[in-house]
């Protein structure tokens, strides 16, 4: 035998005891048997010498891990992996002689083979069958055209910027930016643009709505509040969401509301008796 199994845990836990001379004794004793496959020979002299080992050693080695026949030394370990081994090897030789594996070529092809052998059949997991399917499905569908309205130089500028924020282009995304557009009062073409200006990858036409039209935070809610005592509706409206610090007059012309906020916050102080609503 060319090789044996070698199981490590077993090996120390059968030779924890042993010193350094027994322990390499005992491992080239079993080199020994493997490669040739026979008994250990009762010449302890001649085992010595080929194992470079004191005799002494060999022979109180021998006496605890091998057992006297009248062929020599034996194992049985050894013996079992050596009849495994015999019994693998008879296997194969049984299936060689009924076909086994093609004969490999010479090299130099004589002639044209009469048929080729076929290729083994690959089997994908389902990781890989998922994958192959997703990039299938990728190739076969169609790219997104420019849509109508849209400026050549506007649409190449969003499909660059698409690509960089590794955002597929897809007809579902364009009819999304098309109907916020929509709502926000614009052209798709206008959306796109500001989409690339601001480094956006949706669009959503609260974000682009009018400083007046945006929806009241509470403090803000609080101003128009006082806006209304103070004014009225139509000058609260005309207002609603500027920062209520200007001077006024009775008339409450709108070009006379300006600069200083401390004649308002006394206005405010009239109408508004909690004043934490208002600052």
């Amino acid at each position: 035998m060319h090789y044996y199994n070698f199981n490590i845990g077993d090996y120390i836990k059968h030779t924890m005891h042993l010193t350094i001379e027994e322990d390499i004794t005992y491992r080239r004793l079993l080199d020994l048997y493997y490669d040739t496959e026979a008994p250990i020979p009762t010449d302890i002299h001649w085992v010595s010498r080929r194992l470079r080992m004191g005799s002494e050693v060999v022979e109180s080695v021998l006496n605890e891990f091998f057992v006297l026949t009248e062929d020599g030394y034996r194992n049985h370990r050894a013996d079992a992996e050596i009849a495994d081994y015999h019994a693998y090897i008879d296997k194969q030789r049984s299936n060689g002689k009924l076909g086994g594996r093609p004969k490999k070529s010479s090299g130099k092809p004589i002639a044209n083979p009469s048929q080729t052998q076929a290729e083994p059949k690959k089997s994908l997991n389902n990781n890989q069958q998922t994958t192959t399917n997703k990039q299938e499905t990728d190739s076969k569908a169609p790219a997104v055209q420019c849509p109508p309205g849209v400026i050549e130089s506007t649409w190449l500028d969003f499909v660059k910027h698409r690509k960089a924020k590794k955002a597929p282009i897809t007809a579902t995304a364009i009819k999304g930016i098309q109907r916020e557009a929509d709502k926000a009062g614009m052209s798709l073409d206008a959306a796109l643009q500001i989409m690339c200006a601001r480094g956006w990858t949706g669009f959503n036409a609260e974000w682009v709505k009018p400083d007046h039209e945006k929806k009241l935070t509470p403090a803000e809610q609080s101003r128009r509040a006082a806006g209304i005592a103070i004014f009225g509706n139509l000058e609260a409206q005309r207002n609603e969401l500027r920062t209520i610090n200007p001077s006024f007059t009775r008339t409450l012309d709108s070009e006379d509301i300006r600069d200083d906020a401390g004649p308002l916050r006394i206005e405010v102080d009239e109408y508004v008796e909690d004043r934490s609503d208002f600052i």
